[in-house]
């Protein structure tokens, strides 16, 4: 019940980036602050110090040790391409200061809607033919044509609204897969570096939660909805996710895991989480004097 298969939207959409057909918008349009996400301040509309003239970040297989681990586990759920190829038909920001504020200020509308085709993608597959499968797949559809809008369009548009619209029967479909396996309600919790090892998360609906630094080391989270769960540095060592809703790669990247994390069908385990959490080597015993 994972998130792996929907990274392809109605009409063929990628729905995964692919930065060897964007522009950089990531590394350019977004304001940074130094944290442990990021290893500098920077300004929105400034580029990267570490993008290329190429749009190709510089230091891509040292993110991580070089204080940037907030790129590594970013996804714009392909909206960058998009935006790139078909928004902008290829023009580029670096050689129009006009086109530079338009296209990063349609960047910040076409990735929430892209993310908004990934999870509704992933509702029309999770939700029976009935009713609010022919809801979402009308949801589906609107979105996928509001992304195709113009630049001026996009910019006019009101993303929150839709959003929120699009929110409510996200929610419905994921209390219908969730019938008879209903666990705690924690939507939007506060659980920052909270130990959960002992708390019933089978079934919970988690939407939004905060759940940087928990640790949920060996829970089986069952069914439950991990919808928008920010899992920075969560400890999944040994959780079973395998029958959780709505998971994204991106949120098992920025968390911690090893062999023994179950992952929703679909996702792959990141190459992170052996690196850093092998465990070490036992020493041989040494035998006992006689």
């Amino acid at each position: 019940m994972g998130g792996g298969e929907g990274t392809v939207g109605v009409g063929g959409r990628e729905l995964r980036a692919d930065c060897s057909r964007c522009a950089g918008v990531c590394c350019v349009a977004p304001a940074f602050t130094a944290s442990a996400d990021f290893a500098i301040d920077k300004p929105a509309g400034r580029p990267c110090p570490n993008l290329g003239a190429d749009f190709r970040c510089g230091i891509h297989t040292e993110l991580r040790q070089r204080g940037f681990p907030g790129c590594t586990v970013f996804d714009c759920f392909g909206a960058g391409q998009h935006l790139t190829q078909h928004t902008f038909a290829g023009r580029d920001w670096r050689a129009d200061p006009d086109t530079a504020r338009a296209m990063f200020g349609t960047f910040a509308v076409l990735r929430p809607l892209h993310e908004l085709l990934w999870y509704l993608t992933e509702a029309v597959r999770l939700t029976p033919s009935g009713p609010l499968r022919d809801e979402l797949t009308d949801a589906l559809d609107e979105t996928g044509r509001l992304t195709d809008g113009t630049p001026e369009e996009l910019l006019a548009l009101d993303v929150d609204a839709h959003r929120d619209r699009v929110n409510r029967l996200l929610s419905h479909a994921a209390g219908r897969a969730r019938a008879g396996r209903t666990g705690p309600d924690r939507r939007g919790a506060m659980l920052i570096g909270v130990d959960l090892r002992r708390t019933p998360l089978a079934g919970a609906n988690l939407r939004g939660a905060c759940l940087i630094g928990a640790d949920l080391r060996g829970v089986r989270l069952g069914a439950a909805d991990l919808t928008g769960a920010d899992l920075r540095g969560a400890d999944l060592r040994g959780a079973d996710l395998g029958e959780c809703l709505f998971t994204h790669q991106s949120q098992l990247d920025a968390a911690r895991g090893d062999h023994r994390t179950v992952l929703p069908p679909g996702l792959r385990r990141p190459s992170h989480w052996s690196l850093a959490l092998a465990p070490a080597p036992r020493r041989p015993r040494r035998p006992h004097p006689r």
